[in-house]
């Protein structure tokens, strides 16, 4: 293994551990490895959410797309998409240092809908939930990615038209339906 020229590349860089036959991460490869799946996340949720992509056409891109954002952009695509908490598949998708400061400098394209003011129209980008019971919930009311919504009112609860429905909701699970805002 140590006269594999990838693998002496990546021993001298301090990515990997190598211990007779078996090979490990080091610490270093693992935070690498955690950064590369980060931004290959971040890339679909911005080829999903901001350029309207199909699903099954995203992988291929993103494995792209996620050697093109470096640790700046990245931070900036997060805090565009609204720090996202999961991927289109509905993986975790890890905090970086600008979700755990919120920055929001730049206006994100798509966020909670919490965020958003009674009158604003979007479109429904996806739903973060914590059980299938959430989301059978939000999916009979018709809360449905790629819906157009507008928000009605805020309070006491959340006044939803939904094309030709009107739904309502609590604060509870408004934040966990993402809404890329109309322009």
């Amino acid at each position: 293994a140590r006269d594999d020229p990838p693998l002496k590349e990546l021993l001298h860089l301090g990515y990997i551990v190598i211990s007779g036959d078996e090979i490990q991460l080091a610490e270093k490869g693992r935070e690498e490895a955690r950064s590369i799946v980060r931004r290959h996340r971040l890339a679909e949720r911005l080829l999903v959410d901001v350029l309207d992509l199909k699903k099954e056409m995203i992988n291929e891109a993103a494995c792209k797309f996620e050697h093109l954002l470096y640790k700046e952009v990245e931070e900036s695509v997060c805090t565009l998409l609204g720090h996202p908490k999961v991927c289109p598949h509905g993986k975790r998708i890890s905090r970086g240092r600008c979700c755990r400061k919120i920055n929001h400098t730049i206006s994100p394209v798509v966020s909670s809908l919490i965020e958003l003011n009674a009158g604003q129209r979007g479109k429904i980008v996806y739903l973060h939930n914590k059980s299938d019971k959430e989301l059978q919930k939000l999916m009979a009311m018709g809360i449905l990615p790629g819906m157009p919504v507008q928000i009605i009112q805020k309070f006491p609860s959340y006044l939803l038209q939904i094309g030709q429905t009107q739904v309502a909701m609590d604060e509870e699970m408004a934040k966990d339906v993402y809404i890329r805002r109309e322009r």
